[in-house]
């Protein structure tokens, strides 16, 4: 337990040097707390950081450590800051209007890297299974997600470095989301109600812990966790999330053999398949750059699946769900399913993929079918319904009896550390046996 604590805290220290990761600029001791505001710097960095390996990359001189910045004057109001202790750079928001804003720019703190510091794909390239074979771990951790007949895999192991790719699948514009510091990931339908096509990118801020994107049409900034834009141009606006699943890599290349998997060329040079959060998830550490008030009904890093259903949040821990294998719920009216799998790895454990630890996968799916309520429970590897016997996979196919090539409907859920998903949900219910 020690020598976790030990490379946990020596892992985020690394990151902090290296000024990579939205999530983790600074360790512990050295960042920001809520009595220390923080300032706007250049980026010192004048190496090309894609060239060099995380551990050739300069360490941080003083000024790399944002503290408070003036704010910027803007002619639509008097004062969009206020009292609120600005933690945040905002020389670089050119576009954005300050005067709109749906929280206290309070709550808003400095990741560290600058905007873009980093990197969200834009132009993504993919392989193949039998290509991605030669690098991918059998049980390590993809974000899949399909749109009309188009599955596509994206590895924890690229998105770590990255955060966001914007994508077209199935001819959809989306963007596929991940915060390691929230363990959370997320898909957008990034074409608002009146067909505006937006483009994402990494803020450099954090609310919560989690990624603050923006738009970079109008330089709004939304949630990721709950797709909310809430400062700018865009502010009450709502993104909607599309449903995906984060599974192992064998899950995917065995049921979607000419799927696409997004590839190594990202146009970045990036240690993909080393974890530099080492030990982060352990469930005894505290969240890292959160500032709220932790949820003690669970511990703060215990992962969950979580689903809201009109005005109802409920979140399912993992550790319920491996013992469970199945549950059948009924949440707001809707009943749905939650199937558990293991054999998918954490992406936050040890350094290498292939060490870390099972933590399984979840799917949550519709229970009604054609005018009927089916009851699961698990079955081998897989899941069986009692009313008709038939067998079920982890993406909710129907592949042996009597509903073979029947597909359940997927509702959206999503798998988050506990203290993130109780900070922006604090009436959530948790699902116990």
């Amino acid at each position: 337990m020690a020598r976790n604590k030990i490379m946990y805290w020596l892992g985020l220290s690394m990151v902090a040097m290296f000024t990579l990761h939205a999530c983790t600029p600074v360790t512990p001791q050295e960042g920001p707390t809520s009595e220390q505001p923080v300032t706007q710097t250049e980026n010192n960095a004048s190496e090309d950081l894609d060239t060099l390996e995380p551990t050739e990359l300069p360490a941080p001189t003083e000024t790399d450590v944002p503290t408070l910045h003036e704010a910027d004057s803007d002619p639509d109001c008097e004062d969009p800051f206020g009292d609120s202790v600005v933690r945040f750079r905002t020389e670089h928001w050119e576009k954005t209007d300050f005067c709109l804003h749906s929280v206290d720019y309070g709550e808003f703190l400095s990741g560290g890297p600058p905007p873009d510091g980093i990197p969200a794909i834009d132009e993504p390239d993919f392989e193949s299974v039998e290509e991605a074979r030669t690098w991918l771990g059998e049980s390590w951790p993809v974000m899949f997600f399909e749109h009309a007949g188009d599955a596509r895999a994206y590895p924890l192991a690229i998105l770590m470095w990255h955060e966001i790719v914007n994508d077209v699948v199935g001819g959809k514009p989306v963007s596929l989301t991940f915060c390691p510091l929230c363990n959370a990931t997320v898909v957008f339908d990034r074409t608002l109600s009146d067909g505006t096509v937006l483009d994402f990118g990494t803020s450099g801020n954090l609310r919560n812990s989690d990624l603050v994107m923006y738009d970079r049409q109008t330089q709004s900034w939304w949630q990721q966790f709950t797709g909310e834009a809430v400062v700018g141009t865009y502010t009450g606006t709502t993104l909607t999330m599309l449903p995906s699943q984060i599974i192992a890599w064998s899950e995917f290349a065995e049921t979607h053999p000419d799927g696409l998997v997004l590839s190594r060329n990202t146009g970045h040079v990036r240690n993909y398949g080393r974890n530099p959060y080492v030990g982060y998830d352990d469930i005894n550490n505290n969240p890292f750059l959160f500032t709220g008030v932790l949820d003690g009904r669970l511990p703060a890093t215990a992962r969950v699946v979580a689903v809201e259903i009109g005005d109802v949040w409920k979140a399912y821990p993992f550790s319920e769900l491996e013992n469970a294998g199945v549950v059948n719920d009924s949440v707001n009216g809707i009943e749905i399913v939650i199937f558990w799998k293991s054999g998918t790895v954490s992406a936050l454990d040890q350094a290498s993929y292939d060490e870390s630890r099972d933590v399984g996968s979840t799917s949550i799916f519709s229970r009604e079918l054609d005018g009927q309520v089916l009851t699961f429970e698990p079955s081998g590897e897989n899941f069986k319904d009692v009313e008709t016997g038939s067998t079920w996979s982890i993406f909710g196919t129907a592949i042996e009896g009597p509903k073979a090539g029947t597909q359940l409907e997927q509702i959206v859920s999503a798998e988050h550390f506990w203290f993130a998903w109780a900070a922006f949900r604090p009436d959530t219910l948790i699902w116990e046996q």
